[in-house]
């Protein structure tokens, strides 16, 4: 399975759920997470997606600890089984 797959897949189940999951892209900023992820009742987080077995890189990290100290959720979902115990941490917050 290729990593846009999986991103097909966390974005079929965040619409299900009524949200949206943005494409995100920052211009001059390397490193960001690939979807900003929107759910009702203003639940928010952060998801850098991978092809299965893969890992963040260095950069993508440092950026994984910017946003988490401001206070927002950042996860990296490599695999479609867990797009789901994501999702319900996600709203749990």
């Amino acid at each position: 399975m290729r990593e846009k797959n999986v991103e097909q897949k966390l974005a079929q189940r965040v619409k299900q759920l009524g949200g949206i999951a943005l494409k995100f892209v920052s211009p001059g900023v390397d490193g960001v997470p690939d979807r900003l992820v929107l759910l009702p009742k203003k639940h928010i987080a952060f998801i850098e997606v991978k092809a299965p077995g893969q890992k963040m890189r260095p950069l993508q990290l440092k950026r994984q600890q910017q946003l988490e100290a401001l206070g927002f959720k950042v996860y990296c979902v490599d695999n479609p089984e867990q797009i789901g115990g994501v999702l319900d941490e996600i709203q749990a917050t």
